[in-house]
């Protein structure tokens, strides 16, 4: 429906701004819409005037009457059209200012535009009427939902409070004085409706339709003279919008039909009766009618006066009712106060009113005069209400600001105000930080030559980022990061160490607010390019407490609150944990080379370095640690400046990342060996030959007991299956034997789980034709060996040395196993790099030649032949020497023994037999 109109009523205004699609405010026959230009911005109010709002009811009246109502609605327009043009030709600060001229529209409407207002005083006693008739809670903020001109919904809130009304009727003063001394004009229908309150609070005065010369001025004027028997007729057929207001009118126009400047002073003193009146209406109620109005004057009853408190049913200031009000609300002219003499009031003598006064003449002052004000501003800030403080004083110094010389101190009193109004995460982005950008954009860094330094800005600078913690407060990320991240990276370019370092404390404040790769790409350059460029050790020292912050850590981590660069700090408690900022190969690629140019050796950037070392410690990897890490902090530790007590700081974190790196190093290999996999066998950790070298020495043993069974002509306890024995050299040592009638213990096997020791007590032992032994062979996929029944031995002996043959082949069953397992055997054997690999087997495989030899299953692939009748030796005992390093290694015995070879071949003859038996004698 509005979209319809708006096009019926299409302009320039139209054209060139955004309008809202509802009206703001709707004061007399203006609707107030919000508009925007669209060419820049600017805020803006769209007064719009509909001619059908002229249109009467339906009546009986003919074609005549018609006609002069036409006339009539004519006349009205081009009283408004008037009024327009008045306020466009009028330019006073307590004046609407007019940014548009009026324009007609299609439908035979007007528009204009003027600065952004927020209502009219007679919607904010309405609001505020309401509100006390349903809260009765006194003095609150009327609040408007506005239609902005992107269609959204705003809430706007005015508070309405004793300052607020002083503030403003001085305002209107001073309007009224500018009227009737500057332009010589009466205003001639002051009412609430004729009253504007813009966005910064102001009063500003408007309804100029009905205003002209006075009947005393002698200077010619562009306006016509006031017709009053026109005006004061109350024409029925029009809406009273348009006609004068006799509820604020005076005497002067009514009884006398007088034009005097003294008739607006009545008007005013009916205004201020109205703004403490319940409800707020005017003491004098005509009903638009003349005649009724006289009556009420005739009656002293019906006649505000002091005496009867002017007919207001509420309370009025002391100051008010006793020296302003009988001097304004009088029946004779000359007795009234005028404008000037008004603003002088002792109503007006406090300090809030004279801050305010003095504060609207301020560009008039001298530099001197502004310093004095600025400074003592702050200490009355506190009284203000924060309507005042947000809507007149913030204003106020924010156009200021374009005084270099009072910047710091502005700037200032602009923070203390904001820190005490309640909206302030709505002020800042939208009133401050723009006028900051204004301010600082020439110093930003990579926009056009850099001036040179301005000591006021470089103030002004530091009242900001000192009061960075509440800008990050009430500032969006996004706002943060395009508007207040240039003044910090300004800060840290600046050659001015106390911005500097003020710039690296905001860190705290501002990492909650920024995202990762924000953080990442352009705060953590701009403090490494600091601290690498900075020849101070205070700067140095703040740049690694700001990496500590950023690995993690926290500002105050180990850190006095006052440094003495002295590097000697008192012990805090480490705050909990938190997740580092920065990436790991930020730390690792850019951070720690950093940290690695270091040249000096002060006690304090060492120690700042160290705290930056002890979050890296926690984030980096062990390898980097190692190599990267650990070597830099041996370098720092051995500076010559340090004490006892910071080098035992250096050596604690030394010692725990050493540990750190131990640990890790140490499961790893751990993993890696459990897995089983032939990685053990390449890199001879045993993690193969151990389980092996468990199986052989099983078959050694039961090789052993058969062979003693043999030569001792006793038979065997237990058939064993003919296998293959991968062993050619065995060597005896001389060691007290033990007596065969002993029960040995039950014997543990590191290759027999539980269950499988425990089933085999009575079971058969398993037999297998060949065994395979190979260097990828998995111990899982070996079947479960137990040993076979154990019997008691006639003899046991403890074998010192065990050595494979380096030549001889084992004679194997020529089976594709065989073939095989002999090559894996032989290639077990013959290499050195295996028989270093069986160097470290486990000292489980020793432990059991302690115990008495059991009969175990027969895997060996060759069988000894019995020993002949006569003369024939069953083996030689005399076989090739082997390095006794090797034995020693294996069994753990520390002298050497003669070795003992099992030929596969035929048996050798030997000269003297005797000497072989003696030789059995001795190991029997």
């Amino acid at each position: 429906m509005f979209s319809s109109a708006l096009k019926s009523l299409s302009s320039n205004i139209s054209t060139n701004y955004q309008i809202s699609p509802h009206p703001t405010a709707v004061s007399g026959p203006w609707r107030i819409h919000d508009g925007k230009k669209k060419s820049t911005g600017t805020a803006a109010s769209i007064f719009i005037f509909d001619k059908k709002v002229l249109e009467p009811r339906s009546s009986g009246l003919g074609n005549r009457s018609s006609s002069a109502l036409k006339k009539l609605q004519e006349d009205v327009v081009e009283r408004l059209k008037r009024e327009a043009g008045n306020l466009a030709r009028l330019r006073h600060p307590s004046i609407l200012q007019v940014l548009e001229p009026v324009e007609e529209t299609r439908g035979g409407g007007l528009m204009f535009a003027t600065e952004s207002i927020t209502t009219s005083l007679a919607g904010l006693l309405q609001a505020k009427e309401e509100q006390e008739r349903t809260s009765r809670g006194g003095s609150r903020p009327s609040r408007y939902v506005v239609g902005e001109p992107d269609g959204t919904r705003r809430r706007k809130d005015i508070e309405i409070d004793e300052l607020e009304i002083q503030k403003g009727l001085l305002q209107v003063a001073k309007g009224l004085e500018f009227l009737h001394e500057s332009a010589g004009l009466v205003h001639g229908n002051l009412n609430p409706e004729a009253i504007y309150i813009n966005a910064k609070s102001d009063w500003k005065i408007s309804g100029l339709g009905f205003a002209g010369p006075p009947d005393s001025s002698d200077a010619k004027s562009s306006l016509p003279p006031l017709a009053i028997s026109e005006v004061l007729y109350q024409e029925p057929r029009l809406p009273h919008s348009v006609q004068l207001n006799l509820d604020f009118t005076s005497p002067d126009f009514a009884l006398d039909s007088n034009v005097t400047t003294a008739a607006d002073m009545f008007s005013l003193g009916l205004v201020i009766i109205a703004l403490y009146n319940s409800p707020h209406v005017s003491p004098l109620q005509a009903h638009s009618n003349l005649t009724s109005y006289k009556k009420l004057l005739s009656s002293p009853s019906s006649t505000p006066s002091q005496s009867n408190n002017f007919l207001c049913s509420g309370t009025i200031p002391k100051d008010l009712l006793t020296h302003l009000l009988p001097r304004l609300i009088t029946r004779r002219p000359a007795q009234r106060l005028n404008a000037r003499e008004f603003q002088q009031s002792q109503y007006f003598d406090n300090v809030l009113v004279s801050t305010i006064r003095f504060l609207e003449s301020l560009p008039a002052k001298n530099a001197n005069e502004k310093s004095q004000f600025m400074r003592g501003l702050q200490r009355v800030l506190p009284e203000f209400p924060p309507t005042v403080l947000e809507r007149k004083v913030l204003g106020a110094l924010l156009d200021e600001l374009k005084d270099r010389e009072l910047l710091p101190l502005i700037l200032q009193n602009v923070f203390a105000i904001l820190q005490r109004i309640p909206n302030a995460r709505r002020t800042l982005p939208e009133k401050v930080i723009p006028r900051l950008k204004e301010v600082f954009a020439a110093q930003q860094p990579g926009k056009g030559p850099v001036p040179d330094r301005d000591s006021k800005k470089d103030a002004g600078l530091m009242v900001v980022l000192e009061n960075m913690n509440f800008v990050a407060e009430n500032c969006s990320g996004k706002e943060f990061k395009d508007d207040i991240l240039p003044l910090i990276r300004l800060g840290l370019d600046s050659p001015t160490h106390s911005l500097v370092d003020a710039a690296i404390k905001c860190l705290p404040a501002i990492l909650p607010v920024l995202d990762f790769s924000t953080v990442k790409n352009e705060v953590f350059p701009s403090i490494a390019t600091t601290f690498s460029r900075t020849s101070s050790l205070a700067i140095k020292v703040r740049c690694l407490e700001a990496f500590t912050v950023l690995c993690g850590g926290s500002a105050g981590d180990g850190a006095a609150s006052e440094d003495d660069l002295s590097g000697v700090v008192r012990e805090n408690k480490s705050p909990s944990a938190k997740p580092s900022i920065l990436d790991k190969y930020t730390i690792q690629e850019k951070l720690v080379p950093s940290l690695k140019a270091i040249k000096t050796k002060e006690p304090a950037v060492m120690m700042a370095a160290l705290r930056v070392f002890r979050q890296i410690g926690t984030l980096a990897d062990t390898e980097f640690l190692a190599l990267d890490v650990l070597p830099v902090l041996w370098s720092f530790s051995l500076g010559p400046l340090l004490n006892l007590r910071q080098f035992e700081e250096f050596m604690a974190l030394i010692k725990s990342l050493s540990w750190k790196v131990e640990r890790e190093q140490a499961k790893k290999l751990q993993e890696l060996s459990s897995g089983g996999d032939t990685a053990g066998f390449q890199n001879g950790s045993g993690g193969f030959l151990s389980p092996t070298n468990d199986l052989m020495q099983s078959d050694l043993d039961n090789t052993r007991n058969n062979f003693e069974r043999l030569v001792l002509g006793r038979e065997t306890g237990a058939s064993s299956s003919p296998g293959t024995d991968p062993w050619q050299n065995l060597g005896p040592q001389a060691s007290a034997t033990q007596s065969s009638s002993q029960k040995p213990p039950s014997a543990t096997f590191s290759w027999s789980s539980n269950g499988a020791t425990a089933a085999s007590k009575g079971a058969s032992p398993l037999n297998l034709s060949a065994r395979s032994v190979t260097p990828d062979y998995n111990l899982s996929a070996f079947p479960s060996l137990e040993p076979a029944t154990r019997q008691k031995s006639p003899m046991s002996q403890t074998f010192s040395t065990l050595q494979p043959s380096p030549s001889t082949s084992w004679n194997l069953p020529v089976t594709a196993n065989n073939k095989d397992n002999a090559r894996s055997i032989n290639m077990g054997t013959t290499s050195g790099a295996s028989m270093e690999a069986l160097a470290n087997m486990k000292a489980s495989t020793t432990s059991m030649y302690g115990q008495t030899s059991q009969q175990a299953p027969n895997y060996s692939a060759f069988s000894i032949p019995p020993p002949p009748s006569t003369s024939n030796n069953v083996g030689s005992f005399t076989g090739p020497g082997a390095s006794a390093h090797v034995n020693r290694a294996l069994f753990g015995q520390v002298n050497p023994a003669p070795t003992t070879s099992f030929i596969s071949s035929p048996p050798q003859p030997q000269n003297t037999q005797k000497e072989g038996l003696d030789k059995y004698e001795s190991l029997l």
